[in-house]
């Protein structure tokens, strides 16, 4: 099944030996103050990241963003009890950029430069820098500081946030494009809050298997590939001051043996990159807004592994935003966009969609009557998909009580050449919007994923 192309509103284990001290030898780390709720942060980081989506070269690439997912995901679920948000909605996104960077928006997105993957010496690096902007994130430091400014409106301060997160030339177009005159001093990490995430960070590193010690490598390589005009990182994460030493010590503490370093996935998109052509500066995006926006997996070549394993028999849970909350098996990983959220195991992504998996969205119709929007529905997926059947009928069925329909498509894979099933799932939601499922499986594994595909629908939970 080939990416959808479909107006959207979703915004969308380690093998290492974990040896820890008790947990009175690591150093404590207290959330600051906060007027903000955390549905205030997730607003926030939402209409951001649109503005993120517009000014930035955001990368379509399915096996970066699979690969930073990965990461991201292993490091979210080692945030400490007291850290975790049901709210938030962690995504994990490439952006086409030379510049040694990255940042995270408050409620959960986060984008990470490619020049980082591309200068990291291992994966441990990357996972230092994405524990680091997670842990700001955690400790929800953007409205944190906000609490300190003007008290403006969350709605109103999404395009400086953006602007002062994200910092340099491009950071500050994104920051003047907002008609809020609101300044951006408040949105610049302390020296305080940055101790604080390198802390944090070393914490959730060493818990997901990863040594912090490259946390503060990393730190270092940022300093030295950054060239003249010194390190953009640096300018908007100021150094707290012995970083490199404090965060060794923290990582002396934490005792973390087998660490994961350089994994064949880590040189496999180093690979990658190197095939693509050379990412523009952000001084180049700032002065040509489709610089580096033709970079994506089309040209690559890339195709499923075929080495698919079978749908884990435990589900996990995963918050979806405030919107919904849906289960898949345990061996899915999430890999969210703002146009649709897509759950498939290993091996089942290619350079333009999924061959196993199942895909959620919101699509807006033109027609508010369900079974019209339905067939619009197809119509669209038929554009990406032109071997995508038709429906001969449509089975009433339900989504947490709301009516719904269901249908069952014949298609041919576009990664595969081989026959596949699509399983549609539709109900209306209260805006006239219409909520989808796509389940994707070949043919001849279709009947062992059909029962899969009921038991994801079955358990999703609109947010009331």
């Amino acid at each position: 099944m080939s990416r959808t192309r479909i107006r959207s509103t979703l915004v969308t284990g380690s093998l290492a030996v974990l040896v820890a001290t008790a947990a009175a030898a690591q150093t404590a780390v207290t959330a600051p103050k906060n007027k903000y709720s955390p549905a205030d942060d997730v607003k926030l980081g939402q209409e951001a990241a649109q503005q993120v989506q517009k000014e930035l070269p955001v990368m379509r690439d399915e096996q970066v963003n699979s690969y930073l997912n990965a990461i991201g995901r292993r490091l979210v679920d080692n945030i400490p009890p007291e850290f975790q948000h049901p709210e938030f909605h962690y995504t994990f996104t490439g952006v086409n950029v030379r510049e040694i960077n990255a940042f995270a928006l408050p409620g959960g997105p986060m984008f990470i430069n490619r020049g980082m993957i591309e200068k990291a010496h291992s994966e441990g690096e990357i996972a230092g820098v994405m524990a680091h902007e997670l842990s700001h994130v955690a400790l929800r430091h953007g409205t944190a500081q906000q609490t300190k400014a003007t008290p403006y409106a969350i709605g109103q301060i999404a395009g400086q946030i953006a602007g002062a997160i994200i910092g340099g030339r491009t950071g500050s177009v994104i920051a003047q494009g907002s008609q809020f005159g609101i300044g951006t001093y408040f949105m610049k990490f302390s020296r305080e809050y940055e101790k604080q995430a390198d802390i944090l960070g070393s914490h959730i590193m060493a818990a997901a298997g990863y040594d912090p010690r490259d946390m503060a490598n990393v730190f270092q390589t940022i300093e030295k590939e950054s060239g003249p005009g010194g390190p953009q990182w640096m300018s908007d994460h100021p150094n707290p001051g012995n970083r490199y030493q404090y965060i060794n010590q923290e990582a002396q503490m934490l005792q973390v043996s087998n660490a994961r370093r350089d994994t064949a996935q880590f040189q496999s998109v180093q690979s990658h990159l190197r095939t693509l052509s050379p990412a523009p500066s952000s001084e180049e995006v700032a002065r040509n807004p489709r610089a580096g926006r033709t970079t994506s997996t089309g040209n690559t070549g890339a195709r499923p592994s075929g080495n698919v394993p079978h749908p884990d028999t435990r589900f996990t849970q995963y918050s979806e935003g405030d919107m919904f909350r849906v289960s898949v098996p345990s061996n899915w990983h999430e890999m969210g966009s703002n146009n649709q959220v897509t759950f498939a195991p290993d091996g089942a992504v290619g350079q333009n969609g999924f061959t196993h998996g199942i895909e959620i969205g919101v699509a807006r119709p033109e027609n508010h009557d369900l079974k019209t929007a339905t067939d619009e529905l197809i119509q669209s997926l038929q554009q990406s998909n032109p071997q995508l059947g038709r429906p001969r009928s449509y089975d009433r069925g339900s989504i947490d009580g709301h009516q719904g329909l269901r249908a069952v498509l014949p298609n041919v894979s576009e990664e595969t050449g081989a026959q596949e099933v699509v399983e549609i799932h539709t109900t209306q939601l209260s805006d006239g919007s219409v909520f989808y499922a796509l389940g994707v499986a070949p043919r001849a594994e279709y009947d062992t994923y059909s029962g899969v595909f009921r038991d994801v629908v079955n358990s999703i939970k609109f947010a009331r």
